[in-house]
């Protein structure tokens, strides 16, 4: 099946590499979207001279608020699906093509990009117990047996995706799609990616453990407890 996708990278203070991402995406799909998502340090200009279309956040919303607003953005534009990486450069645009394979496929499922085994030999342990925590209770909620829950990696049909009415903030808003899909019947593909991650002393997570582990234990818990379905 022919399917129509675009790219989105919420962007927060990643001047220093969304305009390498951007370039190398755009050899990859027929347009970037780049959600600024109140950044202050010049990220949206270097985006737009990279080729990106840009869409401003005045504020710091967070990451759900941005992938809501890029996804309406390319519906608008008359795109079908879109394929999400994160702006510091970890998503290889190069694995698109994996995950655009399995989207034309089934191109009424979300699929999610996994890490490859031994990617994750620098990723500090606290996070790798962090994601092994989400990828059991968000797998739980959701009734699915997930191999990296918090991969931003992924293409979503943009119909269904905004369908599901996610609302939570930040990085559970990604959790959320993943349990609504489960609870609602939308299918979930899981397809191995290559991965980069810069050396520790480079690397800049927005990812805040203890607010951002919290904020999806409590979109986990109301599905548990048959407060949500």
């Amino acid at each position: 099946m022919t399917i129509r996708l675009c790219a989105i990278i919420p962007c927060f203070d990643a001047a220093t590499t969304v305009g390498e991402v951007v370039a190398a995406t755009l050899a990859q799909v027929e347009r970037v979207i780049v959600v600024d998502d109140g950044s202050s340090d010049g990220g949206a200009g270097l985006a737009a001279a990279a080729g990106a279309e840009v869409v401003r956040h005045a504020t710091n919303l967070g990451k759900g608020a941005a992938l809501r607003s890029g996804l309406e953005r390319a519906r608008q534009e008359g795109f079908s699906h879109v394929v999400t990486l994160d702006a510091d450069g970890q998503h290889l645009a190069g694995e698109i093509a994996i995950l655009g394979t399995a989207a034309r496929r089934h191109p009424r499922s979300i699929v999610l990009g996994i890490r490859a085994r031994g990617d994750d030999r620098d990723i500090a342990a606290r996070n790798r117990f962090g994601n092994a925590f989400a990828d059991w209770w968000v797998g739980l909620a959701a009734g699915l047996r997930l191999a990296d829950s918090q991969s931003g990696f992924r293409i979503y049909p943009i119909a269904e995706t905004l369908a599901l009415d996610a609302t939570a903030e930040r990085f559970a808003w990604e959790s959320e799609i993943l349990i609504l899909a489960g609870r609602r019947g939308l299918p979930v593909l899981q397809r191995e990616v290559e991965t980069w991650y810069p050396p520790a002393a480079l690397r800049r997570s927005h990812y805040e453990p203890w607010r951002d582990t919290v904020a999806i234990i409590a979109t986990v818990v109301p599905w548990l407890c048959g407060l949500k379905r």
